[in-house]
C-alpha cells in the first residue's frame, strides 16, 4: 500500500488503516463478535489474539492504526506490541481518542460498557494514561464522538488544552456519530484557537448505508483536513453475517465483480476522493484478509452508483445502531 498525506497534518496513511474496536475488549457490538473471538476472553489470549492481527496488517503494507481510551486494552495491546516489534516512529502512524471511559471491567455483559464525558479533567487524565502506553508513537490524538450535545466545540478550556497539545506536535482531531454527523463536521471546521484551525483530521461514519456526512467531509478535505473513515462495514451489517434481504443488490453486484460483501464496501469506502483512510476492523487475521481484498476492487465508483438504493435515512441507520447487542 502507499503512503499518503492525512490532509495538511503532516502525517502518512495508507488506504486502508486497522481499528481496533473489537480487538481490545471481549464485548462489542459488530455482528458475531462472540463468534470472531471464538469466546474466549482471557487477556493474554486476546493479546495473542490482537498481537496476530497486528503482525498480519503490518506484512499487508498497514501503517495507520487506531484505538481509543474506551477500547478496553487497545492501547495497552497496540503500543505493548509497538515496543516489542520496535519499529521505527517514523514509520508508522498511531491514532487514539479520549472522552469515553471504558467500564466493563473486561466483560461481556455490564451495565454500560462506557461513559462518555468531554470535560477538561477527563483529557487531562486520559491524555496521560495515552501517552504512557503509546509514546513515542502517540500522533494524533481526537476527541471521542464529538456532538453538539456535549458542548465540547464550546468548551474553551478543553480547546485551549487541545491547542497546547497540537503546539507540541500531536495532531488534533475529533471522530463523530449519530444523525448529525455533517453539522458537527462544520461546527469543528471553524474552530480556530489564536487564529489558527484546530482540528487536523476528521474521523466519520460512512458507509453503503449512511452516506449523509460525504458533503461536510468533502468539505473537510478541501480545507486541508485529513478524513477518517470508520464502520464502513456497517458494524458486521454489510457482511455475509447479515441475512437481510435488501442486501440483494450489493451481492450482484459482488458477483459481477468478483468480490465479497465486505470488500466491495470497504472498496467504495476507500474510492471517495476526500478519503485518506479507511479503517478495517477486524477481530481476526482471516477477516483482515478478507478486508485487504477491497484493494485489488476495480471499478468501485460505478459500483457506488449501482447500490446508492441501499442508503438509509440517517435517522434509521442510527436508530438501527443503537439496537444492535454487544455480542
Amino acid at each position: 500500500m502507499q503512503l499518503r498525506n492525512l490532509g495538511a497534518s503532516g502525517l502518512a496513511v495508507t488506504p486502508l488503516g486497522l481499528g481496533l474496536a473489537a480487538l481490545g475488549r471481549p464485548g462489542y457490538i459488530n455482528l458475531g463478535h462472540a463468534e470472531d473471538l471464538e469466546a474466549m476472553y482471557d487477556v493474554a489470549v486476546m493479546r495473542q489474539r490482537a498481537y496476530a492481527v497486528l503482525d498480519a496488517a503490518w506484512a499487508a503494507g498497514v501503517r495507520y492504526f487506531d484505538a481509543a481510551r474506551s477500547y478496553g486494552r487497545a492501547e495497552e495491546f497496540l503500543g505493548g506490541w509497538l515496543h516489542e516489534r520496535q519499529f521505527d516512529p517514523a514509520a508508522v502512524t498511531v491514532g487514539s481518542k479520549w472522552g469515553y471511559t471504558y467500564t466493563a471491567d473486561w466483560q461481556v455483559v455490564a451495565e454500560a460498557h462506557e461513559v462518555k464525558a468531554h470535560e477538561l479533567d477527563v483529557f487531562e487524565r486520559q491524555l496521560i494514561e495515552s501517552q504512557v502506553l503509546l509514546t513515542p508513537y502517540f500522533n494524533l490524538y481526537q476527541i471521542h464522538s464529538a456532538t453538539l450535545e456535549s458542548g465540547v466545540l464550546a468548551n474553551l478550556p478543553v480547546l485551549t488544552a487541545l491547542a497546547r497539545l497540537k503546539a507540541q506536535g500531536v495532531a488534533i482531531g475529533l471522530s463523530v456519530s449519530g444523525p448529525r454527523q455533517a453539522e458537527v463536521i462544520r461546527r469543528a471546521l471553524a474552530v480556530t484557537i489564536d487564529g489558527v484551525r484546530l482540528f487536523d483530521c476528521v474521523q466519520a461514519t460512512w458507509n453503503l448505508l449512511e452516506t449523509s456526512a460525504g458533503p461536510a467531509l468533502a468539505e473537510a478535505h478541501a480545507a486541508g483536513v485529513g478524513v477518517i473513515v470508520k464502520e464502513a462495514l456497517a458494524n458486521g451489517r454489510l457482511t455475509d453475517r447479515n441475512a437481510d434481504p435488501a442486501l440483494a443488490a450489493l451481492d450482484q453486484v459482488c458477483a459481477e465483480r468478483g468480490a465479497t460483501r465486505d470488500a466491495m464496501a470497504l472498496a467504495v469506502a476507500m474510492a471517495q476522493p476526500w478519503a485518506n483512510v479507511v479503517l478495517s476492523g477486524a477481530a481476526s487475521v482471516a477477516h483482515l484478509q478478507a478486508n485487504l481484498r477491497a484493494c485489488d476492487v476495480t471499478d468501485a465508483e460505478a459500483a457506488a452508483s449501482a447500490l446508492a438504493a441501499l442508503v438509509e435515512s440517517p435517522a434509521a441507520y442510527w436508530a438501527t445502531r443503537a439496537r444492535l447487542a454487544w455480542n
